[in-house]
């Protein structure tokens, strides 16, 4: 279905399409990690990619009960902004010979992602209130939040040691 499909009609259509979006990125990005893990020195990145792998999962769950929640089936559509970010840090880290270089191309990869899911999770959240849905809004704050510290773990890991190494 494409974004403006004759398919999506209404706001709720539109919350359950973005919905489906975020579903699809969330089960990329669980395949995606195990794959960063191992390309991550040992120490704080690869435990926080492993960390953040089982938050993951549980923010699949937790889409799942807003799509219960919100009576409608889970079920993901290709999302190609995921699909592209996922690609280039692959594309990125398959270049890199440097581990130090490589943490900070892997750590400047995930909050890439992060962004993204920080956006669709904010929209959500504001369709979910505006829709009437508190409690799918309640859901998906859990997750924000969670996304918005994972953020910052990685900018004061950057900031802090992997850029300053990787220089």
């Amino acid at each position: 279905m494409a974004l403006f499909s004759k398919d999506i009609q209404s706001m709720d259509d539109l919350f359950v399409h973005t919905l489906q979006d975020i579903y699809y990125a969330e089960q990329k990005i669980v395949k995606a990690l195990p794959k960063m893990i191992d390309k991550a020195s040992e120490g704080p990145l690869r435990e926080g990619f492993k960390q953040h792998l089982e938050e993951t999962k549980t923010h699949v769950s937790r889409l799942e009960q807003v799509f219960e929640m919100h009576g409608t089936k889970a079920k993901a559509v290709t999302c190609p902004a995921i699909d592209g970010i996922i690609k280039e840090a692959e594309d990125i880290s398959g270049d890199i010979g440097d581990p130090e270089v490589l943490d900070a191309a892997l750590a400047a990869a995930a909050q890439a992602v992060e962004h993204y899911e920080i956006s669709r999770y904010g929209t959500l959240i504001a369709w979910a209130r505006e829709l009437g849905r508190q409690d799918c809004a309640s859901v998906l704050q859990e997750t924000l939040s969670e996304e918005k510290a994972t953020d910052k773990k990685l900018t004061d890991l950057a900031e802090a040691r992997l850029n300053r190494k990787a220089s």
